[in-house]
């Protein structure tokens, strides 16, 4: 049993208490002797192979499990983890970092120590923009109610935060766990929610062809359930957009498909666009959302609920939480009847593949193969690039089965994720497409998943290079990147008994190699796949269409 009477044992026991069970990140001089109480604690120790794969490791874990956590040590570890904390902040995922730095002493002398940047207090004001709250843990007397402080802000909301422990701190005694106070969440101006519910449902009841355009703060909120119920009862259609997609379950028979502005499917964006009433919950119209901003929506025929505010074509109501939005609307609006409330066409479009023989796997061919071998027991992780591009076709049958990084965008993020999301949902596989040029940023992360015997499914497009790059702008040697052999790295990475390779050019070996990766579950799966040159999915040549006429502009 590790002690909690200690500034080590007062963290950890913060961290079990709000359900982390696994810790990701890099041993180093200064977080060491915690690091042992991690290891005498229940949590269990996950080692990455850098700090960067450790960040989006956690933030894979957060976005499954409600609250993420990673350990580096100072300077080179804080920095070097540092754009996955960017990345949780910019999408709104709650990771905790937790950096072991020097010895108090050694702050107060001023002391050059290794890893020391500029001055002692750089790395916590860096953090301290980039993060719900952070605090530096410099007096036992006062650190557990600083843990608290910084827990609790970053489970309230949503945001990454950062404690700096100093590495003579963590087993200093300090007063033991005592009640551990939930989050304090933002409450509602009862007023307010009132009379803005009262205006919303008036509109409601009164259109012909009101939808539901369901965000990515639904996903951030956990309010995918509280919407599926509002969506039942007042028997509405509904959209949902990149960045949110499957936060409800896509086999519904009123959901309408992804909206992305001007690059949705036809019967998609007329449907939305055309609304007499569009009760959008929670969506950012970032610009891949929205077709780099081709939306065509009328604010005065919508209500908008996000980021605590609601918006009634010109009527603003503010200290609107979105949870008690949607929980005030549900009974407040007549239910629809059939014929009103399911889209004008089904978006469920999922087909049986049939090769092609001794024919050459294209990228649409690739995509169709994959959303055909999809099941509801694994979750798909689509890398920025051609992966999310081809995202919106895939039917993905429950709620939570895919995980993307819309908004920052941040190539590498979804090889270390996968190791996040396969420890926070075991019974589930994560199915990783990902470019080559993507993979190459996070590769050895591969490696950790073999250790921790995580059976997953990655699917590795090998189109020679940053062809997402080469779509938006012309092509330029900056584009190339050095030929792998894709399918033999995880052998190299060892364990081979666990893992099985393939390399495939034709859509027969693609359609076996998709066999093989369904049937064993008990293997991780890589499957390097051979596309010709510059050949991509619809979805991607459309957005490098889309952005060279947006530069011209």
């Amino acid at each position: 049993m590790h002690q909690t009477d200690t500034v080590s044992g007062y963290l950890l026991s913060c961290l079990q208490h709000i359900g982390i069970k696994h810790l990701f990140g890099v041993p180093g001089d200064y977080n060491l002797d915690f690091l042992d109480d991690v290891l005498a604690s229940p949590i269990r120790w996950v080692g990455n192979c850098n700090e960067l794969n450790a960040g989006y490791a956690a933030d894979g874990y957060a976005r499954l499990n409600g609250v993420g956590a990673a350990v580096v040590t100072y300077g080179v570890g804080g920095f070097s983890i540092l754009n996955a904390v960017a990345g949780a902040f910019a999408e709104h995922v709650p990771v905790i970092i937790i950096n072991g730095a020097p010895p108090t002493r050694r702050r107060e002398s001023g002391a050059m120590v290794h890893h020391l940047v500029s001055n002692y207090y750089l790395q916590l004001d860096i953090y301290r923009k980039i993060t719900a709250d952070a605090a530096l843990l410099a007096d036992p007397k006062t650190a557990p109610d600083e843990i608290d402080r910084v827990i609790r802000n970053c489970l309230a909301l949503k945001l990454p935060a950062y404690l700096e422990l100093p590495a003579d701190i963590t087993r200093a005694k300090c007063r033991g766990p005592g009640e551990f106070l939930p989050a304090t969440t933002a409450t509602s101006n009862k007023g307010s929610l009132a009379e803005c519910v009262v205006e919303a449902a008036e509109i409601l009841n009164k259109a012909q062809h009101p939808l539901i355009l369901a965000g990515v703060e639904l996903l951030r909120l956990g309010l995918g359930m509280e919407t599926l119920r509002l969506v039942e009862t007042i028997e509405i259609p509904f959209a949902t957009m990149l960045s949110s997609k499957a936060v409800l379950p896509e086999l519904h028979p009123q959901f309408v498909g992804i909206y992305q502005g001007g690059w949705s499917k036809e019967a998609v964006r007329r449907q939305v666009e055309d609304s007499d009433c569009l009760l959008s919950l929670g969506s950012w119209m970032t610009d891949l959302d929205t077709g780099l901003f081709s939306m065509k929506l009328d604010p005065r025929r919508m209500i908008s609920a996000v980021s605590g505010q609601v918006r009634i074509g010109s009527h603003y109501y503010d200290e609107i939480q979105l949870g008690d939005f949607i929980a005030a609307l549900a009974p407040a609006v007549q239910p629809r009847s059939y014929q009103a409330s399911h889209p004008a066409e089904s978006y469920y479009f999922k087909q049986l593949f049939v090769p092609q023989p001794s024919c050459q796997v294209t990228a649409q061919r690739l995509y169709e193969c994959i959303n055909s071998h999809l099941d509801d027991q694994m979750i798909l992780l689509a890398e920025p690039g051609d992966a999310f591009c081809a995202a919106p076709e895939f039917n993905i049958e429950e709620a939570e089965n895919f995980i993307v990084q819309a908004y920052y965008c941040s190539i590498g993020f979804c090889t270390p994720a996968a190791l996040g999301v396969a420890l926070a949902r075991p019974a589930k596989r994560p199915f990783v497409l990902s470019g080559d040029g993507a993979f190459q940023m996070t590769a050895q992360e591969v490696s950790t998943l073999i250790r921790e015997r995580c059976p997953g499914v990655f699917v590795l497009v090998n189109n020679d290079g940053y062809l997402i790059e080469r779509k938006l702008h012309k092509d330029g040697r900056y584009n190339d990147i050095q030929m792998w052999r894709y399918a033999e790295l995880p052998a190299v990475f060892g364990n081979e008994s666990f893992v099985i390779g393939m390399k495939v050019t034709t859509e027969e070996e693609l359609e076996h190699a998709m066999r093989t990766a369904v049937s064993r579950k008990d293997k991780l799966v890589f499957i390097e796949v051979c596309l010709p040159n510059r050949d991509c999915s619809k979805g991607l040549d459309r957005l490098g269409d889309s952005f060279r006429q947006s530069q011209r502009k």
